[in-house]
């Protein structure tokens, strides 16, 4: 039986968790009119959150801890909506002119949003995936949101693999770049309606900086 049919151990935490402060060392370069709240106050109490998790248990991810779980899904909702209000403060910006007339400064903020993005989706990925990170180290659920490579020729991969966060960010990764399903598909309709999601998130930010910044370099 593969291994993410049956009971393992659970991830490290370091892998997340280093996305998470990649994601907040990215908001904080950020101009503040990209924001309606003041720049620090988002990343600052996810990184309390962060430093909580990892103090309550710095090794791997608990298998039975509902209040751990509860407490990852609140620094994942921070950081997305962090992201999300400097996602909508920089359309908004390009469409009314507010933006300014400097192309590199609108390419960093893109690029800035862009790749928070990609770490955003990949944490709900994570997170939802049959149940959770715990969920699947318990080997509970019978059908997967995500079918990897891995899961349909298991012959291919260690006996003892399954997908961790970083397959997941690989996932956000190439959805995000391609606007589609690359290797991993989407089984279940959550999973496909948040690649959907994604993807339309990205194409907007992408056409919208790319096709602003042209017009000022002209």
């Amino acid at each position: 039986m593969p291994a993410w049919r049956r009971e393992t151990q659970t991830e490290q935490r370091w892998a997340v968790g280093t996305a998470i402060l990649v994601a907040l060392c990215l908001q904080l370069p950020l101009p503040q009119t990209m924001t309606f709240l003041p720049i620090w106050l988002l990343p600052a109490l996810t990184l309390a959150l962060l430093i909580a998790l990892i103090v309550a248990n710095p090794g791997r991810i608990s298998k039975h801890s509902g209040i751990e779980r509860q407490a990852g899904l609140v620094v994942a909702f921070l950081v997305s909506a962090a992201n999300a209000v400097n996602g909508v403060q920089l359309v908004r910006h390009i469409l009314d002119g507010a933006i300014g007339d400097d192309a590199l400064e609108l390419l960093a903020t893109g690029a800035d949003i862009y790749v928070t993005n990609v770490i955003v989706f990949a944490l709900w990925y994570w997170e939802f995936d049959r149940g959770g990170p715990a969920m699947r180290a318990r080997g509970e659920r019978e059908y997967p949101d995500f079918l990897f490579p891995q899961m349909s020729s298991p012959e291919m991969a260690p006996k003892d693999w399954e997908p961790w966060y970083l397959d997941y960010l690989y996932l956000s990764f190439t959805n995000a770049t391609a606007f589609s399903p690359t290797d991993v598909l989407p089984m279940r309709p959550w999973a496909k309606l948040a690649m959907m999601a994604q993807s339309l998130v990205s194409l907007v930010i992408v056409v919208l900086v790319v096709a602003r910044a042209v017009n000022v370099l002209h």
